[in-house]
């Protein structure tokens, strides 16, 4: 098991990325540039450098072992110039307040699938086992197929949180080794989609159907965001995909939160949608109550 990929962050014990106790493998690279997006850590395939500006005790470290005048100081405050960073890491080493850290390493299927296995009890106890998320995990394929594959074998059930952004072809090899895949449905409208996400949303309504014909159980995951898809053209869409698919496992309603934001400041990105605050739950009820007056009696808040 030898193929690699840049891995940005791996969760044990996860409960929300399918069903069970579930380890979760973040992989770096998304062909998607969402404005809502809450891991934009995951945007491009490779490390960066990642940071925490309120653990900054200004100590000046980093910028003594820079040699590219990345790290800044002036009237007290610590800038970066992320252009400059050649990812040496020298920084991060020698910072004592986990104010710098590097988003992404490069590790094998066999390494990822030693830290899935050490759970293994738990899978089979709870129904769970191992989710590849993002970013788009499908789009560090071969990766992901090695170690799906494997996980089959070893009677790990297999889930895959996806865009849908990926060619048929490399799809539909996929497809035999999920069990079952946390699909987005992000935005109605082929125009919309592109303005709001970057992409058309041709390709991926075309794999959606595609994964269901194959019999894949599929929870739709639905992020909703106030002034770009909280209207009733979307509602009724995420409707219409119920009766179109009436198999579907669950539809997942995702309230628009504000930490994409922070992160985006954290990695050199200018915010987003930076005049929305994060969703009450009492908001995010009447979405959902608005859903089934549509009747789509499967929405909840996932």
């Amino acid at each position: 098991m030898s193929e690699k990929a840049i891995v940005f962050d791996i969760q044990r014990a996860s409960l929300h990325d399918g069903p069970g106790i579930r380890t979760t493998i973040f992989l770096k690279g998304c062909p998607l540039n969402c404005l809502w997006c809450h891991n934009p850590e995951s945007g491009i395939a490779k490390p960066q450098l990642f940071f925490h500006f309120d653990k900054c005790s200004k100590c000046k470290k980093c910028s003594e072992v820079c040699g590219e005048n990345v790290h800044r100081f002036a009237d007290g405050n610590h800038s970066i110039d992320f252009d400059k960073c050649t990812l040496c890491g020298k920084c991060v080493e020698v910072c004592n307040d986990s104010g710098l850290r590097m988003v992404g390493r490069e590790m094998t299927s066999g390494e990822v699938l030693h830290e899935v296995m050490a759970d293994f009890d738990f899978y089979k106890k709870s129904g769970g086992g191992m989710t590849l998320s993002g970013g788009e995990p499908m789009l560090q394929f071969d990766f992901s197929m090695e170690i799906l594959k494997k996980c089959k074998e070893l009677g790990v059930n297999t889930c895959v949180e996806t865009s849908g952004e990926i060619t048929s072809q490399k799809f539909s090899q996929i497809m035999p080794f999920v069990d079952i895949f946390l699909f987005d449905y992000k935005v109605t409208g082929l125009a919309d989609h592109k303005r709001y996400t970057g992409v058309s949303n041709e390709r991926i309504l075309k794999n959606l159907d595609t994964a269901y014909h194959f019999a894949v159980p599929i929870i739709l995951r639905c992020p909703i965001i106030p002034g770009v898809n909280d209207n009733e053209l979307h509602f009724r869409a995420i409707c219409d995909m119920d009766k179109k698919y009436p198999k579907l496992k669950g539809i997942e309603i995702l309230p628009y939160h504000t930490m994409g934001n922070s992160k985006r400041i954290s990695i050199g990105l200018d915010e987003t949608l930076a005049e929305l605050k994060t969703v009450s739950s009492e908001v995010a009820e009447k979405w959902v109550e608005q859903l089934k007056s549509y009747g789509c009696h499967k929405a909840k808040i996932g």
